[in-house]
């Protein structure tokens, strides 16, 4: 045997070395035993499987899929009721542990993460995956069906409306377009599914990643992941990971293949104004009592202008694009014009230059506002209190405890008395106008170099898949809780989006179109095939 090459399983397999094999030495045979055997298990575990190959193993097991879709998606999942979430966590414990992975759950004070974890022999890295299995609340008079937890197949008639059809039809005939209706669906047990799927078809196949593979699933992401940041730092080190992958939101606009390499963190102010110290009648003092509603909405207008921008000094501080970068922007093919027709919009706030510039500001929205009555209980009164919740955006350059104080100092120079809690009768006589004011930071956001090594590695999968690179966006406007990751984890993070971007996540009639949920099993196998830089 020549020792200065290595030998190939296909070289092994050659007549004459089969013959060459029969007059070795006992010895000689047990090490050749033992390198045939090494080598058809490195040719089952670490292949990089061609286009052709990706597909056929979709087409093969993405049914099989969509029935474990079907199953998670029945459970019912808001993280408000922790009996719902019991059931979905004992789920994915037997659901892992039945493909023969380590499942281990990590406690928080409340509802725990859970830590599923798949080592590879030899590998020299690991891949840490990020699921959250809760879904938003359900107010099911706004769906068009009976239970948002019971998924039902639908297809778009030519009027627009969607018609039921029944699950079996899948069994003898497809439709790309055809969804799947249900909460979930793609917020966020539908990768969830496609994930365990393109394992399964692997594992059919005799084939293994060369990396190792660690899950954290997220029972409290709709919650805002209360307890995450902690429990990360706390777990650090079951952890440890190379790199962090995230399997949440929608494709880009034009359903194309995409990458994010980052997210907005998330963060909010509570705002309270005051009027009388109980509601009264509006023509006994009107013109007198000032009116709370008014106050906030004249405190409110007073942070931005009219073309959206923020208006209180410093906001953006920090904030500029190289030519690189705004290239970047214009790259993502977003088709602004259809995005305006589809949203309803005549004009959009001019924060940025286009879209994807002004998702990479930070973001001061208000997402709620309360003061009397309106519609059928509409009373005739001057309120005691107007109420108004704001929730702040961010990007990585952006200090949300800096924003906050900021903030508070504008609203000081409207006039207003800050409180923490409700005034007394003693501030109510000395301030003429009061505000009380809360704040609340989720997480940050994060952002990794688009030219980093795991943004290249994802890439060359992506393009084995689909035989092109995909969309790929600097920073998405959503916010995901994966910043305790990368700061206490030390690791860079991308999110890998599979959903179709007209899903309704967050809102009645949420869905799942089948030929995202298809592709999104081929774009885990080509991640799963890679060979790990």
């Amino acid at each position: 045997m020549n020792c200065g090459r290595t030998i190939s399983l296909a070289e092994l397999l050659k007549p004459s070395l089969l013959l060459t094999f029969r007059k070795t030495t006992p010895p000689m045979r047990s090490f050749l035993f033992t390198s045939l055997f090494l080598l058809i298990g490195i040719s089952l575990s670490a292949q990089t499987i061609d286009q052709a190959r990706l597909e056929a193993l979709t087409e093969k097991h993405w049914q099989s899929g969509l029935s474990l879709l079907n199953e998670l998606v029945s459970m019912p999942n808001d993280a408000v009721f922790p009996d719902q979430i019991a059931v979905n966590i004992a789920w994915c414990e037997a659901a892992f542990s039945q493909r023969n992975w380590s499942v281990e759950r990590l406690e928080t004070g409340g509802i725990p993460l859970l830590l599923v974890e798949k080592k590879q022999p030899n590998a020299k890295k690991t891949a840490l995956f990020y699921f959250h299995v809760d879904g938003q609340a359900v107010d099911i008079s706004k769906w068009d069906q009976k239970n948002a937890y019971q998924p039902v197949l639908k297809a778009q008639t030519a009027a627009g409306t969607w018609e039921a059809l029944p699950m079996e039809r899948l069994q003898i005939e497809y439709n790309a377009d055809w969804r799947i209706f249900g909460r979930s669906t793609s917020d966020d047990k539908g990768p969830l599914a496609m994930f365990l799927t393109a394992w399964d078809a692997l594992t059919a196949a005799g084939i293994s990643p060369d990396y190792s593979v660690k899950i954290i699933l997220d029972f409290e992401e709709e919650q805002g992941s209360p307890r995450l940041p902690a429990a990360v730092v706390k777990y650090k080190e079951k952890l440890a990971a190379d790199l962090m992958l995230i399997m949440d939101g929608p494709r880009h606009t034009s359903n194309l293949p995409t990458l994010s390499y980052g997210a907005r963190g998330i963060s909010e102010l509570f705002l309270i104004t005051y009027g009388p110290k109980l509601p009264q009648h509006s023509g006994h003092y009107g013109n007198y009592a000032p009116n709370p509603a008014l106050l906030m909405s004249q405190l409110l207008s007073s942070m931005k202008d009219e073309t959206g921008r923020v208006v209180i000094p410093g906001f953006y501080d920090g904030i500029t694009f190289t030519e690189a970068e705004r290239n970047i922007f214009a790259a993502v093919p977003d088709n602004e014009p259809a995005v305006k027709k589809r949203l309803g919009l005549g004009r959009t706030d001019q924060v940025g230059q286009s879209y994807q510039e002004s998702i990479n500001y930070p973001s001061l929205n208000i997402k709620g506002l309360s003061a009397g009555y309106t519609g059928a209980q509409a009373t005739t009164i001057i309120p005691a209190i107007a109420v108004a919740e704001l929730d702040m955006r961010l990007v990585p350059e952006s200090d949300p405890v800096r924003l906050f104080e900021l903030i508070k100092d504008h609203i000081r120079k409207q006039g207003f008395f800050i409180t923490e809690k409700d005034p007394t009768d003693t501030e109510r006589m000395t301030h003429p106008k009061i505000v009380k004011v809360g704040t609340s930071i989720s997480y940050q956001a994060f952002r990794t170099p688009m030219d980093s090594p795991v943004g290249a590695w994802l890439r060359k999968a992506m393009n084995r898949s689909f035989g092109t690179d995909p969309v790929q966006i600097r920073i998405s406007g959503g916010s995901i809780p994966i910043s305790p990751f990368v700061d206490a984890l030390g690791i860079p993070a991308v999110t890998i989006p599979t959903v179709n971007a007209d899903n309704n996540q967050h809102s009645p009639n949420e869905n799942l179109r089948l030929g995202n949920y298809k592709e999104g099993i081929r774009t885990i196998l080509s991640v799963l095939t890679e060979k790990m830089y």
